[in-house]
């Protein structure tokens, strides 16, 4: 079996370890904070240990392509949440407006 069967490609900026929603991505996160992939399986107890030491594996192998991508994803979240938070949904905005009212009646009081 070579190293990439593990995962589904699905594009350039999504890779999933196969039979899983998970995404490389998860298991990278808890490795480069440290985490042994033990303590990575209990984070994440659908994934073989064979998955967690296939997708070190690949970043180890692909560190370039792979720091790329997961910097790509850490700007893509970022980004999603500049426009959410320049476009609130009408509920945030109902929220926001119902804690700025208390505030004001507890300065008042």
């Amino acid at each position: 079996m070579q190293l990439e069967d593990y995962f589904d490609f699905l594009s350039p900026d999504d890779i999933r370890i196969k039979g899983h929603r998970i995404g490389i991505d998860n298991v990278l996160d808890y490795y480069l904070e440290g985490y042994t992939p033990e303590e990575i399986a209990a984070n994440l107890p659908t994934l073989s240990l064979e998955q967690i030491h296939a997708t070190i594996t690949y970043y180890l192998h692909n560190r370039p392509e792979i720091d790329a991508y997961l910097l790509r994803l850490v700007k893509w979240g970022e980004q999603r949440y500049q426009e959410w938070a320049a476009n609130p949904s009408p509920l945030v905005q109902r929220l926001r407006a119902v804690k700025a009212q208390r505030r004001k009646e507890q300065v008042e009081n």
